[in-house]
């Protein structure tokens, strides 16, 4: 099983999550002033392409609450990501447990989202990366996975600078019968 922490095994509060730092972003925890920014992230119909749909401002608020409780049962989460000096929301990136059953479940996924104008700087990479670096070291987790649908060029070449391994694909059980079903599986290791 991929989720090998004691806390977890011993269903003991885990840890307060730290604020996550790169050399130019700061991964932090949501706060409320981060509602507005988020609802318009998630309603952008570009960064939402390759979703079922885009959500609305209560579905957006909905996905921000749950992001919270995840990181009180997990000590991990989705991150709020903002650039170094400033509180602007510009993306979302971290560690996930998914709730679907799959033939590679349970396991711990990587995700982000970030607002098109901050596409093509090399920010959804260096904050995926300091996700994974705390995912093998502090976090101590084994392995880290990334899907995303067929069609998603852009996410699965991120996976690919990352140093994540192709696992070949999946229909994605939440998504059955739509276009969007059909889904790459990638894997990272922590190295011994």
């Amino acid at each position: 099983m991929v989720l090998e922490s004691g806390w977890d095994s011993l269903l003991m509060t885990p840890p307060p999550a730290p604020e996550l730092e790169s050399d130019r972003l700061v991964l932090r925890r949501f706060l409320p002033e981060d509602r507005l920014p988020f609802a318009e992230l998630n309603a952008d119909p570009t960064v939402m392409q390759y979703f079922p749909a885009a959500l609305d401002a209560a579905e957006a608020l909905a996905f921000q609450q749950r992001i919270d409780l995840h990181f009180e049962r997990h000590g991990f989460g989705f991150w709020a990501v903002s650039p170094r000096g400033s509180t602007a929301l510009v993306g979302l990136v971290g560690l996930n447990v998914p709730q679907f059953e799959a033939h590679f479940t349970p396991c711990v996924e990587i995700g982000w989202r970030f607002s098109p104008s901050y596409w093509g700087r090399g920010l959804a990479t260096e904050a995926a990366q300091t996700c994974l670096r705390h995912a093998f070291g502090p976090l101590g987790l084994g392995e880290i996975v990334a899907f995303t649908t067929v069609t998603n060029a852009r996410s699965e070449r991120l996976m690919v600078r990352l140093g994540m391994q192709r696992d070949g694909e999946f229909l994605h059980p939440g998504l059955v019968g739509h276009r969007y079903a059909r889904h790459v599986l990638y894997r990272i290791r922590r190295h011994a």
